[in-house]
């Protein structure tokens, strides 16, 4: 039976190099490929695909209705390791980590075109 191998979502966004730049100096990601208006990043076994389009007719960033989940292991380690590349975001880009109700430890960054980024650790008891 055919396996799904990966998940890889599509980023808009108003500048492709912005984007690039954020995700690879911010977040660790690796650019490996790049033409006209695409970009395919990496980041160990996640990726996402950046595509540059032309702003929405309702004047609302790209991003606005994007968003994609991260599921990490010692999600406080990756925070402070990204945290120097965070820091000088305009306030309310960054949420630093927290737990969720539902048994998860997150932070959450907004990208350049208002994508809001989750990085997800599970935090339920062990048996």
């Amino acid at each position: 039976m055919p396996e799904i191998l990966q998940l890889t979502p599509f980023v808009l966004c108003s500048s492709l190099q912005n984007q690039i730049n954020f995700y690879c100096d911010r977040l660790g990601f690796t650019c490996g490929f790049t033409q006209d208006n695409y970009a395919y990043l990496t980041h160990g076994p996640v990726a996402i695909r950046l595509l540059e389009c032309p702003p929405r007719d309702d004047g609302k960033p790209l991003g606005d209705d994007q968003s994609f989940y991260i599921d990490v292991t010692d999600i406080d380690a990756l925070y402070a390791s990204l945290r120097d590349g965070l820091a000088d975001l305009p306030e309310g880009r960054v949420r630093p980590p927290f737990d969720q109700p539902y048994l998860q430890r997150e932070f959450h960054v907004l990208d350049e075109d208002g994508t809001l980024v989750f990085f997800g650790q599970d935090i339920s008891p062990r048996a």
